[in-house]
């Protein structure tokens, strides 16, 4: 036992002498306490982070520098451009973490409003300066003054109006009642553009929602219709267009437009709540099951509240397609509609006003997609706490 306390070279055994509490007051004078938030990082580590927020300012300032400098704007201004973009990115990155918690909230509302407040301002001075053709693309200050004009004017060619002139509807309900309003209402493009993208939406959803929980829950029909929607689903729905003008006894009317509007939402939604509902776990449908609840009470509160989800998302889905076959639609045969302004001034070479007809159905979207979230939050409360929004 002694040779165990003998080191290799023989000598006596180094004992370890017993630590005392002086020993360890340096070390615990070292940690810091508990619940101590941490400190900004000492000697080289301190280093990085400045690194990582000064890099990208230097190589933005650089860019901007070189450019304006050497005139390289003209000749490269997409790829000067993007070298802006991605440096403005990383430098975003680098500042959110700096900001207080209690302002970043404000911090993310700056980023989503500046940076399409930014690109606005830069295709202003692109435009200004020449760098881009203001013939074909138009300053966003050009663009405001004709949606203006579209707005307050009456084209008296047309015999129409962006909104239906809604500050005549007094003067018009005193001299000829409500018909007059129908007339102002009437010769409205965005009107137009609404009544047909709701109606046909509406005609559309509604059975797509029906058929796709069918076939979500019943595999014989899934197996049925499966092949046959998926071969329909893709074909372009302006592609039958004029398959519904042969079928409606107006071929010219809004019968056809709605129609292809329709078969546009009834797709997509029809496959969206069919994946809905597939997509339930199954521990909730077992979870019904074992407290004996009948098939109506399983569909009101296992299936119907778990596909509500995938359900909405198709509905936003197949709103925005719709819009987008509207306008096609408007494209070929409409005399009125937010798609006949784009394509009218497109035609007489007005791009202010084509730019401003596509803003209008930029704004017709946004608008669109607020109220089917709207309906989303009424019909789902239990997520509201869940995403924040209530």
């Amino acid at each position: 036992m002694r040779r165990l306390g003998r080191s290799r070279s023989g000598g006596a055994a180094a004992r370890v002498p017993p630590r005392t509490p002086a020993d360890a007051a340096p070390r615990a004078a070292a940690r810091p306490p508990v619940g101590t938030p941490p400190g900004p990082p000492q000697g080289p580590i301190a280093t990085g982070p400045v690194t990582a927020w000064l890099l990208p300012l230097v190589v933005l300032l650089a860019t901007l520098t070189v450019g304006f400098a050497f005139g390289l704007w003209e000749r490269a201004w997409w790829a000067l451009l993007g070298l802006v973009f991605v440096c403005v990115v990383l430098l975003a990155q680098e500042i959110e973490p700096r900001v207080p918690l209690r302002s970043r909230g404000l911090y993310q509302r700056v980023l989503a409003l500046g940076f399409p407040l930014a690109l606005l301002l830069t295709w202003e001075w692109l435009a200004g300066s020449g760098i881009l053709n203001p013939r074909w693309f138009p300053p966003p200050s050009q663009i405001a003054v004709a949606l203006w004009d579209l707005t307050v004017t009456y084209d008296r060619f047309n015999r129409s109006s962006l909104l239906g002139r809604p500050w005549l509807v007094p003067e018009m309900l005193a001299e000829s009642g409500w018909a007059g309003v129908q007339a102002l209402v009437g010769e409205s493009h965005v009107w137009a553009t609404l009544s047909r993208v709701l109606g046909g939406f509406a005609i559309g959803a509604t059975p797509g929602v029906l058929v796709g929980m069918v076939m979500g829950l019943n595999r014989t029909v899934r197996m049925m219709l499966d092949t046959t929607m998926s071969a329909i689903y893709v074909l372009p729905k302006i592609a039958i267009f004029p398959i519904l003008m042969l079928v409606f006894p107006n071929p010219f009317g809004e019968g056809p437009k709605i129609a292809v509007v329709a078969i546009s939402a009834f797709f997509l939604v029809a496959i969206s709540t069919m994946a809905g509902v597939q997509g339930i776990d199954k521990v909730y449908l077992e979870a019904g099951r074992n407290f004996g609840a009948s098939r109506a009470q399983m569909f009101r509160h296992v299936i119907l509240p778990g596909a509500l989800p995938i359900v909405f998302s198709g509905l936003r889905l197949a709103l925005g397609t719709a819009l987008i076959v509207i306008v096609a639609v408007e494209f070929v045969r409409a005399d009125k509609g937010v798609g006949f302004l784009i394509f009218y001034y497109w035609q007489v070479l007005v791009t202010p006003r084509m730019y401003a007809a596509l803003v209008v159905v930029m704004a017709l979207g946004v608008g669109l997609t607020a109220l089917l979230q709207w309906l989303e939050r009424r019909a789902m409360p239990w997520r509201r706490g869940g995403d924040g929004r209530g």
